[in-house]
This record gives structure tokens, sequence and C-alpha cells, in this order.
């Protein structure tokens, strides 16, 4: 057993979501979206070396230390499995793990908005899953791909670094490739799912001219492709897809994106007012004839105004969804203003709050 498996355990009974392990500081569990350290001595570089290698393999240790930085993904049995990224920073090594589940939850586990369904009920389109770095896209994306095995026959791969939530077959066929392991990259991963007869496809990260490009083409191909974005909301994710492309082709993209462009669910995980757990807040866009015209156009700044207009078939601004957790008590007045985008409409329940 890894030393470090009594640790992996630990954040696992503590509903905990990452173990950070850095030389020279003791660990820390990330609980509820805050750094708890442990009861645990200080790491030496030594130690952490050792620890980190009784994880990995000899080809993955001679990876790490050659490119000074890895990914991949640990299976701890009966616990769960962990996304793990080594790295080298000033003090020595350092690493950090983030629990998987093993339980997929659905979107009502999750308490996301039912309308999220819509989208896997498309046979083909590009829709994207946004937010910064644990914000629970993963686990999004996950119980969207669970609704399609369970109700539809279809060809599904993946394409991560690494495979976080693995999927057992039920009525579809889901094959998982992993970056590194399966495939040198996503964009040749994603160039040779294309020739895989797939249905859908889900790309784990979408990082590059290529890769973007590829999605959407894709998309365009009849394929049902889902992707994730490090933006926060649905206006930067279009805006963040064109630039990425050089001015003589972006507006070409435009054209493309607008007509490939299903969806874009921007997501944020509050903190609940208990401090006991987390709750996901989203941004939804939903595809129209009004948004494709804007996203040829290149008058992304529309899109707020598209949303708005679209409450009635469930869109929502990230704004919305924090009023609607904070009414219902699930989040804190100073939680919501701190993740609002328009402070100004949080300010009134944050004095409400200090008055009593």
């Amino acid at each position: 057993m890894a030393q470090i498996d009594k640790l992996l355990r630990l954040l696992q009974t503590q509903g905990g979501s990452d173990l950070h392990l850095l030389a020279g500081l003791p660990p820390k569990l990330r609980l509820h979206g805050h750094l708890e350290v442990v009861n645990h001595p200080v790491m030496t570089n030594l130690v952490t070396m050792e620890w980190l290698s009784e994880m990995c393999t000899p080809r993955l240790w001679n990876r790490f230390m050659e490119h000074k930085d890895l990914d991949f993904a640990y299976s701890l049995e009966g616990v769960a499995r962990f996304r793990c990224n080594f790295f080298n920073h000033q003090n020595g090594l350092g690493g950090i793990f983030r629990i998987i589940p093993t339980e997929i939850k659905g979107i009502d586990q999750l308490k996301l908005k039912p309308v999220l369904l819509e989208f896997a009920r498309l046979t083909s389109g590009l829709v994207l899953v946004t937010g910064p770095t644990g914000s629970g896209k993963s686990t999004t994306l996950a119980a969207i791909i669970d609704y399609i095995n369970t109700n539809y026959r279809k060809h599904i791969i993946t394409i991560e670094d690494p495979v976080e939530f693995t999927h057992r077959n039920k009525k579809s066929v889901i094959v998982h490739r992993e970056v590194g392991a399966d495939a040198e990259s996503f964009a040749s991963a994603l160039r040779a799912a294309t020739r895989q007869d797939p249905d859908v496809v889900l790309i784990g990260e979408m990082r590059d001219p290529e890769t973007i490009g590829m999605a959407i083409s894709a998309a365009e191909m009849g394929v049902l492709v889902f992707g994730t974005l490090h933006t926060n909301n649905a206006a930067k994710t279009v805006d963040r897809i064109i630039e990425v492309f050089p001015a003589d082709q972006q507006q070409q993209v435009r054209t493309q994106l607008a007509q490939s462009l299903k969806g874009v669910v921007s997501q944020l995980l509050c903190r609940t007012v208990d401090g006991k757990g987390r709750v996901a807040c989203n941004e939804i866009l939903i595809a129209t004839t009004g948004l494709a015209n804007t996203i040829r156009e290149g008058s992304v700044s529309k899109i707020v105004s598209i949303i708005e207009g679209g409450r009635g078939v469930g869109m929502q601004l990230m704004d919305d969804a924090l009023l609607e957790h904070l009414k219902a008590g699930r989040i804190s007045p100073e939680e919501a203003h701190l993740k609002a985008q328009d402070k100004k409409t949080f300010e009134q329940f944050v004095k409400r709050g200090e008055m009593n």
C-alpha cells in the first residue's frame, strides 16, 4: 500500500475534494471549498518524492522526471479514483489529488436544472460546459453522458487527460480514451474519433485551435460533441473560441460556430450556508435563431439579452441562479455577492444580513 493512501482515505471520509501535498508544508485537504491543514508533520522533499514515486509505474515516473509535470489517474480499491497532478515548485516536489466519485450522480441528484437534459436528447451539435478549475464541469458532463447511456443506443467516445468518470455500458457503448496513454493528443484522438462512427464525443479539454476547430467540424458532420472551457459565462465562451484563431480565420469560425453551437452551460460552485457542502450555480444558454445571427455578426454582447429573453425556455444568467439559491436559503448573501457579476443586485441582501 502506498503511504499516501491513508490521506486519500481521509479525504474520502471527510467528504473533501482535493488533497494538496507540497514539500515544505504539511498536507492539506480542500473541504467544501476551503483548505484545511491535516494533523501531519511537514513534508520534506525526500518524503514527498518517496510518496509520489510509490504511486507511479516506472514509465510514468520517468515521464515526470523528464517533463517536470505529470497528469494521471490513480485507483484506490474500495475508496475512489483520483485525478493526480505532479509538479516541481520552488521548495521541491508537489502533488494535487482530486477525488473522482465512483457513483455517477444524475441531474436531479446534483440539483441541476432539468433543462440540461435537453442537451442529452440532441443528435448533433456542440455543447460546452464551462467554468474555472474545480467547478464540477466533469461531474455535470458525467450526469449528461450517463443519461444518454441509460436511455439511448449510442456509440459514445470520451477523450480525457486523464480519464475521470468511468461509465459501464448500459444501452450505449462507451469507449474511454486517455491522452498520453491511448492517444498522443486531444486533437489526434478527436481526428481518429471522427473515423470511428461516433454518435457522441466528449472532449475533456478544448485548449488549442486544432482541437476546437475539429470539435466544431465534427458537430457540423452530425456528431453530438460535448467539450469544456475555462470561461465564466456564455459570452466569454463564444469570444474565447473565436479569439483562439488567427484574425483571417475568425469570420469563417463565426459562421461555423453559429451553425453548430447548441448551448453553453457555465458553472460555479458556491459554499452552502451551513458550510457542509457546495451547490452548483449555472448560466444556461440555449441555441436560437437569434443566437446564430448574433455569433455570425460578431455581436457577442447581445448574448446576455438573448438569455434574459429565453427564461421561458429554461435559459438563465449566473446571477439568476445565485439569486434563486440565495432566496431559497442555500447560500449566504456574502457568497452570492462574491460570485455575482452584477454586485449591486446583491448588496441589499448583504446589508440586510449585517443589520440582522
